[in-house]
């Protein structure tokens, strides 16, 4: 029923897009994303990250993932990684805020301590990978401002395409480009520009799986650096949902807790 519905809340968000503006007409867009992806309630998932760098030599590490979602703020989020040992134990905690900046946190075995990630380092890389800090926050509609470019094909599918700015001023991206999948409004692919308005890299997604008939995830995010030439690659598997997650999991004790 809940998928009849969404079908549904497109077609009229389809027709509605008829006769605004290119800034009304964005905003439409990331909203029915946004409903699209609302109701997960909470996730669990494994990831393998595999870094490339420009000659092309690899070295792949492995993390899991907890996500719980909250409606009167951005979702929170936990990132432990299992493997190798250079790197086992170490944790990223993320309050992902629709107003304001993000709260993030980085714990590091070797130190045994809780570093919060100011705001100016965000932007920054994740771990020595492609995507930034601020890469891990949940996608909330009112951290962007937006404008509709344009449709095209993308992937095998027609895709309304995007343009949005972030609103906080300390983000490393100028501005991002979304193709958005016209059927369920899942992410095709994204442009990012740096500061200077130049392309600094392009997310790709792949793989998608729809889970308990409502929850589309990619299985693949491939994240390339035409700046640098380096590449990194998110695999993912074995997606649960509503696990019984509480906030209570998501605090800087559980930070620690969950990286030993």
């Amino acid at each position: 029923m809940k998928n009849i519905l969404l079908t549904i809340v497109g077609l009229f968000i389809a027709i509605g897009l008829q006769g605004q503006s290119a800034e009304e007409k964005g905003i439409e867009v990331a909203k029915a994303a946004d409903a699209y992806d609302q109701g997960f309630g909470s996730s669990v998932t494994k990831l393998t990250m595999i870094l490339t760098n420009k000659q092309g030599q690899e070295s792949t590490r492995y993390m899991s993932n907890q996500t719980l979602e909250l409606t009167e703020d951005g979702d929170k989020s936990l990132i432990v990684f299992d493997s190798p040992r250079d790197v086992k134990g170490t944790a990223t905690l993320t309050f992902t805020h629709k107003e304001g900046s993000d709260d993030q946190w980085l714990y590091l075995p070797a130190l045994k301590r809780v570093k919060r990630i100011s705001s100016n380092n965000k932007s920054g890389p994740f771990m020595g990978s492609e995507f930034a800090y601020e890469d891990l926050s949940s996608q909330e509609v009112e951290k962007y401002t937006y404008k509709f470019l344009r449709e095209e094909e993308i992937n095998g599918v027609s895709a309304y395409v995007v343009e949005r700015g972030p609103v906080d001023p300390k983000s490393g991206y100028a501005r991002q480009v979304v193709w958005y999948n016209k059927d369920n409004y899942r992410l095709e692919k994204m442009d990012f520009y740096d500061r200077k308005n130049a392309l600094l890299k392009t997310l790709t997604y792949g793989k998608y799986k729809v889970y308990e008939e409502k929850h589309w995830r990619a299985g693949e995010m491939n994240m390339i650096n035409h700046q640098t030439g380096k590449k990194t690659l998110l695999k993912f598997e074995d997606y649960q949902f509503d696990l019984n997650l509480k906030e209570s999991d998501f605090s800087q004790n559980s930070l620690q807790r969950a990286s030993r």
